[in-house]
């Protein structure tokens, strides 16, 4: 019965705010007791004055007394009542950003519950009433949060319980007969988990674009790694490209500087030459003079008249030194020089391309029935039979066509293809999405970048229309250059290191396949195989 009476006694003499001893009770005009500070602190922070027990809303702020009665008993019973202090001394105080509770009055101690009937936070100490006892156990207990105000129905003072489907909106009991009466209304539990549901397919998409973008930065930083080892192979091999012309230059400017020098030589050694003549024949000259000063004075004139046909004046010496005239000289080097150097730059454009080589091998599955292929797949020809071969989705069925196993989908690549004893021939390069089924005319606009030699006597660039491609002798290797970024496909003439044509400004999306097209047999003409040729880096 003792502990009855006690059990009671608490019970009776609890503050339903702050869950302690009466300090100060005063009563409501519905009959309840709180402690003045709880109360006037509750109506302070709240727009509407209403009991916190039985929600009874006053029109006034109603007067309020301290209830001494209670009072009395109060302080008797905090006399007999032992709080347990080392439980909140154990507890941890609440950090700036945590939920404190709002019942402490020296050390905030971190909330654990928050009571949506209430509107306060407990701690641990504080929140033990809604455990025990039986009014207080039926309140809305949920972790704590600071704003509490925002879990209370703005309209009806009434706690957030429900969920509405229809507006996707949270309501209270009384708004399910109201503006919601007739909307499907379900608990926050359900709600939430069908939310829960949604958040995890959205997480998983999330989790997919946060892939896909980590491809892409993959992608990205290999392309700029690319790029860079691809800058650095350009700037070592431009180098190496200047010094060899400087060098040309050099070297062209040394022999024309040695073949006026030896000119000069050749025109001073002449002038040398003619000098000594004329000096020789000063001296006779001057001889003669002396021999007729001589004359003229003598007083015999029988030796003057007997002497004097000896003294004519012998014919003067023709002498003509040219100075030598370099403009031709230096026009001829010149012209030397610009060949040279040409022949040097077209060198050098292909052993640049060159260092792009890969290795191509051709894919049986995509060659029309009518190609002959070697094992190790680097040649191919055209037979006269048709064999029986599956007709799966990647083969050419109607032309004579056979793509590469390798694919490129970036950066730059190169490949060249022997033509050497044939008649008609198509080399190039074809997206992954051409037509393989039908008989097509070969152009960008269907997916091939390609030329092609027809009759044994004309080159073309397939393009629409076709361009006449003006080679000087035959082709007898042809080399194929791609830059995907760049958007070039470029063709050139390997032993006579020319370049043929190029498609530039092209946009590519898709993987692109080297392609090529040995053509059918003409009355036993063009029998010769395409062959892919290794790369030959000349110096």
């Amino acid at each position: 019965m003792a502990s009855a009476s006690i059990l009671l006694s608490e019970e009776q003499f609890l503050c339903s705010i702050c869950l302690d001893v009466f300090t100060d009770p005063v009563s409501t005009p519905c009959g309840h007791n709180y402690c003045n500070t709880c109360i006037t602190h509750y109506w302070d922070s709240n727009d509407v004055c209403r009991c916190p027990l039985c929600q009874t809303i006053f029109c006034t702020r109603p007067d309020i007394l301290v209830n001494t009665f209670i009072s009395e008993m109060a302080d008797q019973f905090k006399k007999s009542k032992q709080l347990n202090k080392t439980s909140s001394i154990n507890q941890d105080p609440a950090e700036p950003d945590e939920v404190s509770c709002d019942v402490c009055t020296e050390t905030k101690l971190k909330a654990f519950k928050s009571c949506l009937v209430c509107l306060i936070s407990y701690c641990d100490t504080h929140l033990e009433p809604h455990q025990r006892v039986t009014v207080l156990k039926r309140h809305k207990l949920i972790n704590p949060v600071k704003n509490l105000e925002d879990f209370i129905c703005k309209e009806h003072d009434k706690p957030l319980e429900l969920f509405c489907k229809t507006d996707q909106k949270c309501v209270c009991q009384f708004c399910t007969k109201s503006d919601h009466k007739l909307h499907q209304i379900v608990s926050l539990e359900e709600a939430c988990e069908g939310k829960k549901a949604e958040l995890g397919k959205t997480e998983a998409e999330v989790q997919q674009m946060i892939q896909e973008r980590r491809e892409k930065i993959q992608e990205v930083t290999h392309s700029v790694e690319l790029g860079k080892k691809d800058a650095d192979r350009e700037m070592a091999y431009s180098g190496q490209v200047f010094t060899a012309l400087i060098s040309c230059i050099q070297r062209s400017q040394a022999e024309l500087i040695d073949e006026i020098e030896e000119k000069q030589k050749t025109t001073e050694k002449q002038a040398e030459g003619f000098i000594k003549d004329l000096q020789q024949e000063i001296t006779e000259l001057k001889k003669r003079s002396y021999e007729l000063k001589q004359l003229s004075h003598t007083e015999d004139h029988l030796h003057l008249l007997q002497n004097f046909p000896s003294t004519n004046t012998p014919p003067p010496t023709q002498v003509n030194v040219h100075k030598s005239s370099y403009v031709e000289t230096v026009r001829t080097a010149l012209k030397t020089l610009s060949q040279e150097l040409e022949k040097k730059l077209r060198d050098a454009e292909l052993r640049r391309i060159q260092q792009y080589a890969v290795d191509v091998t051709l894919d049986p599955d995509t060659a029309s029935p009518y190609l002959i292929l070697s094992e190790d797949g680097k040649q191919v020809g055209c037979g006269t039979v048709m064999k029986n071969l599956p007709n799966n989705k990647e083969r050419f069925s109607e032309i004579t066509r056979v793509l590469g196993k390798q694919s490129f989908s970036s950066g730059r690549f190169y490949y060249e293809v022997q033509v050497k004893g044939k008649t008609f021939w198509a080399v190039g390069v074809a997206s992954e999405s051409i037509n393989r089924k039908r008989l097509i005319r070969s152009s960008p606009n269907q997916g091939f970048w390609s030329i092609g030699f027809f009759n044994g006597n004309e080159y073309r660039a397939l393009t629409d229309p076709r361009v006449i491609l003006p080679v000087k002798q035959k082709v007898q290797t042809v080399g194929v250059f791609v830059d995907y970024e760049e958007g070039l496909v470029s063709f050139h003439d390997v032993e006579a290191r020319v370049h043929l044509y190029s498609f530039t400004g092209c946009t590519f999306t898709e993987k692109l396949y080297p392609i090529v097209n040995p053509d059918s047999i003409y009355g036993g003409r063009n029998s010769a195989p395409l062959i892919f040729s290794p790369i030959n880096h000349t110096d």
